[in-house]
């Protein structure tokens, strides 16, 4: 079994949500909430022909995760659950996982919509 393992951002978000209770719950309920994701200088030759793409998958670092719980309650419901069975942030390995709109690209930064991520986000 492995002990850890260990990832590097290769670029981070750029959303008008600073605050988590500012955040949409999911990207889907906020069409017009648009950001930037700033893929760093290094690896920008990763995303020659991404805009044929009308979506993008982000995979992303809960950096602003208060710890994690086995047991939550989503905001859309009041009973809890597993941590499994519901989207939250606070879960044992603070990784996230949303679909965003591609709106434009340039250069080294897309533009999107339907975002539901913390402004810094990596």
């Amino acid at each position: 079994m492995m002990d850890k393992i260990i990832y590097s951002p290769v670029g981070v978000i750029h959303t008008k949500f600073h605050d988590k209770k500012d955040a949409p719950i999911q990207g889907v309920f906020a069409k017009d909430a648009r950001g930037e994701i700033e893929i760093f200088k290094q690896y920008a030759d990763g995303l020659e022909d991404i805009e044929g793409f009308s979506h993008l998958i982000l995979i992303y670092h809960f950096h602003r995760s208060d710890g994690h719980s086995l047991i939550s309650t989503p905001f859309l419901d009041d009973e809890s659950h597993g941590i499994f069975s519901i989207r939250h942030f606070n879960r044992p390995n603070p990784v996230g996982l949303s679909i965003v709109k591609l709106e434009n690209v340039n250069e080294n930064i897309l533009e999107i919509s339907e975002v539901d991520i913390l402004d810094g986000t990596p």
